[in-house]
């Protein structure tokens, strides 16, 4: 139980201290340069950073992925930014496909175990980078795809250090989660996002043939519906059950052979809190920060006047103390 984040005052509940982060963060917004790269099934993934990439030992590039209809505007991924331009890191925002409001050029989408598009996207920036030192972080959705990444890569990994927030590392379980209680709530406006993001895409005729039906509620009634109408045949899955268990990062744990940082707290109204790992089952190389308070990517602590974002602190700590290895150069093709 890590004792280093305390909830400031009067944000203690679950809900407060997920959704204050989204309403009372400042606004300046950190401009990116977004690139394109094609990838090899005839689809593309785009990048933003804020500054064109060089190659530098001495400023490693931290890839962000976001979490389920995320982007590089999400108010974590701008607020954690500032924060590492300001310790001298690089930084890039993957989308995954079909977010960021620009519809992706094949009928399937993302998904939480979609660990194929960010290794991908990491050998490219490695060829375009040999010598810059790769980290990661992932919140939420992206968490989950990251430790999934780093499992199956094993000692093949290009990253040197990552973080996973609120990663929902058990998929079946957090699906019951958050189709419960208020939890409902974000369901409901997480769904209405992907459906508005679906019909985006079926304004092309040639994918829109391709989806299931997007005027059928029952597809939308919660997220084991839509995995089942959407996620799963879309993406190679017998059904939600086998999507779930293949997408899930918790089993593989144990085979991650990079530093790791998950960052987590029993409250996250998002994930039940038996998706979270207990030590033994994670490798020597994972860090387990648990705390009872922070709600899904939340954990604000100072006071409510003047509020700290603890995660953007907390995080390029975690990543200063793997600053300076050198970057590994092999990269799996798992």
């Amino acid at each position: 139980m890590s004792k280093k984040f305390a909830p400031a005052a009067g944000l203690g509940n679950r809900h407060l201290q997920t959704l204050f982060p989204r309403f009372h963060r400042p606004k300046p917004r950190v401009e990116t340069l977004r690139t394109w790269y094609p990838t090899p099934d005839g689809d593309r993934l785009a990048l933003h950073a804020p500054a064109a990439l060089v190659d530098d030992p001495q400023r490693p590039l931290v890839l962000v992925l976001h979490g389920l209809e995320g982007s590089v505007d999400s108010p974590y991924v701008q607020g954690l930014m500032p924060a590492l331009l300001e310790r001298h890191y690089q930084v890039a925002v993957m989308h995954f496909r079909g977010c960021g409001g620009v519809p992706n050029q094949l009928a399937r989408a993302y998904h939480s175990g979609d660990s194929d598009d960010p290794r991908w996207l990491a050998g490219e920036l490695k060829k375009q980078l040999p010598n810059t030192p790769l980290m990661a972080v992932g919140y939420s959705l992206g968490g989950n795809v990251l430790l999934k990444w780093l499992a199956e890569d094993g000692e093949g990994s290009p990253l040197t250090a990552a973080v996973a927030v609120s990663a929902p590392m058990d998929l079946s379980a957090c699906s019951r989660r958050i189709d419960s209680g208020l939890s409902r709530l974000y369901q409901r406006h997480l769904l209405a996002s992907l459906k508005a993001s679906l019909r985006r895409k079926a304004a092309n005729p040639q994918l829109a043939a391709t989806l299931p039906n997007l005027d059928d509620p029952q597809n939308f009634r919660n997220f084991r519906q839509f995995d089942n109408a959407f996620t799963a045949p879309m993406h190679g899955f017998r059904d939600s059950d086998d999507y779930y268990t293949r997408a899930s990062s918790k089993p593989l744990l144990k085979h991650i052979t990079r530093p790791a940082l998950i960052i987590h707290a029993i409250d996250d109204p998002f994930i039940c809190p038996s998706a979270i790992p207990h030590k033994r089952e994670v490798s020597a190389q994972v860090q387990l920060e648990i705390s009872k308070q922070g709600g899904h990517v939340g954990f604000v602590s100072g006071s409510l006047w003047r509020p700290h974002y603890w995660l953007e602190s907390r995080i390029p700590d975690f990543l200063a103390d793997y600053k300076d290895i050198q970057s590994p150069g092999k990269i799996s093709a798992v």
